[in-house]
């Protein structure tokens, strides 16, 4: 399906290398929080690797999503970090995720598709390269189940405005990709609820009818383009538990887009897999990996833990209380989690801190919790950490401050130990990982 010129962007040269057989493939951080976006920056500039960062449909929009920032808003602010970071924007990819009618459900699919239209042009003129057309969302006129030939007939709808919008703009053609066979965005609310592994059936029938609502609609170029279908390879999460890749379920459907030129599997929720399933998985050919709620949770972690060095170091009248002032912003605006997370009241208080799925992620950028962060990362910069706090509460961190590779500073503190968690996409992607560790080895910038 992919063009073979030397035209080709830095997306489709990964795509293009997986197929030739070498072991390289995609990670996309899923992410706007500026902690996990530097470190993923950190990450991509120790292994050499292209850094996707993409927004889904709920989290960017033409009004502003749940991050209150518009495309060319996000476009702009990961810009401006990677420019804080010094890390070259010719390495920094961005994608659009669900990009269909997803957040317009509640209306009838004539409007809904209208604010699609205006969505996905805002996408690919602002200059997210990577797009995922998802339409497989019911609007209230639709009937219970879209059929696949009405899915890729608005995919292609929105495929149209999106050339045109990148055109208009004078940017490259985007790369897409197509499919929705998901699992739900940020984790089921039970595994039992899990999508079992696609079959190639399904696969070869996604496939066959959107290249004919692409063809129908002449765009054939932009069908040469579609670098990816997304697809269930057998992995998900729930608020405690994990389904873990197994290969051998997925043989089958590995085979079958091994026949198929110029494309790859992606594969979403994959957060908390296991390194080696990542790896598994590239060379099964779900070569882009996706994650999001896992980098948050490290997040979490990391400034809870700098809470308890807080709460040992600084008079009680004067520390953050982060945790509790999150609690009660999540209490204040259940939005984001009430209907996700279960049980009794103490129940959902434990899922609220600590639940895999991660729905504080949404409340970070509330002003009292922002408020709270900064005092807490103020608190800890105005004295030195002792190393013992640093071994009792942050141990992978403190080894690295003990051999002087990591300033004991909160925001270093924080951001390693997310970029802990993305490294193992970065090796599992990167062909030259091996190299690229030995490399760090004894350096400041060793995240391993």
């Amino acid at each position: 399906m992919m063009n073979t010129t030397d035209s080709l962007s830095p997306v489709q040269q990964i795509i293009a290398a997986h197929r030739r057989g070498e072991a390289t493939g995609l990670y996309s951080v899923c992410c706007s929080h500026p902690s996990v976006l530097r470190a993923a920056m950190q990450v991509a500039g120790t292994y050499g690797t292209v850094l996707l960062v993409e927004a889904t449909s709920n989290q960017v929009d033409q009004f502003g999503g749940y991050t209150g920032m518009t495309p060319p808003q996000f476009v702009a602010y990961v810009h401006d970090l990677a420019r804080q970071q010094g890390f070259p924007l010719a390495r920094l990819v961005l994608g659009g995720d669900h990009l269909g009618p997803n957040a317009w459900q509640g209306l009838d699919s004539a409007t809904a598709m209208q604010n699609a239209e205006i969505l996905i042009a805002a996408y690919a003129a602002a200059g997210f390269h990577k797009i995922h057309l998802d339409c497989s969302m019911r609007c209230a006129d639709d009937p219970q189940y879209l059929s696949d030939e009405v899915i890729a007939a608005r995919s292609a709808r929105l495929c149209i405005v999106a050339e045109q919008a990148a055109e208009q703009a004078g940017l490259p053609p985007p790369v897409y990709v197509i499919g929705t066979e998901v699992p739900i965005p940020g984790g089921e609310a039970n595994l039992a609820q899990a999508g079992a592994v696609t079959s190639p059936q399904a696969a070869r029938r996604t496939l066959e009818v959107h290249h004919k609502a692409f063809m129908e609609q002449n765009l054939h170029a932009a069908w040469r383009r579609v670098i990816a279908m997304v697809v269930q390879p057998g992995v998900d999460f729930d608020h405690s538990h994990i389904q873990h890749y197994d290969a051998a379920q997925a043989t089958e459907l590995s085979a079958f887009v091994a026949g198929q030129p110029g494309i790859v599997f992606e594969a979403h929720s994959t957060d908390y897999q296991r390194e080696t399933a990542l790896h598994e998985m590239v060379r099964d050919h779900f070569a882009i990996l996706k994650v999001g709620p896992a980098a948050t949770f490290a997040l979490r972690e990391a400034l809870m833990a700098l809470c308890q060095v807080e709460q040992e170091l600084v008079p009680a009248s004067q520390v953050s209380r982060l945790m509790q002032v999150l609690d009660d912003t999540m209490l204040a605006h259940p939005k984001h989690w009430a209907r996700h997370y279960p049980g009794s009241s103490a129940e959902q208080r434990l899922l609220r801190r600590y639940g895999l799925s991660d729905r504080c992620r949404y409340y970070w950028g509330e002003a009292p919790v922002v408020a709270a962060v900064e005092k807490l990362i103020a608190n800890l910069d105005a004295l030195e950490i002792p190393l013992s706090l640093l071994s009792q509460h942050l141990p992978e961190q403190y080894l690295e401050v003990l051999q002087g590779q990591l300033a004991p500073r909160a925001n270093a503190l924080l951001e390693h130990k997310i970029a802990r968690l993305l490294a193992q996409y970065a090796r599992a992607c990167n062909r030259n990982a091996a190299a690229a560790d030995n490399a760090s080895a004894g350096s400041a910038a060793a995240i391993c």
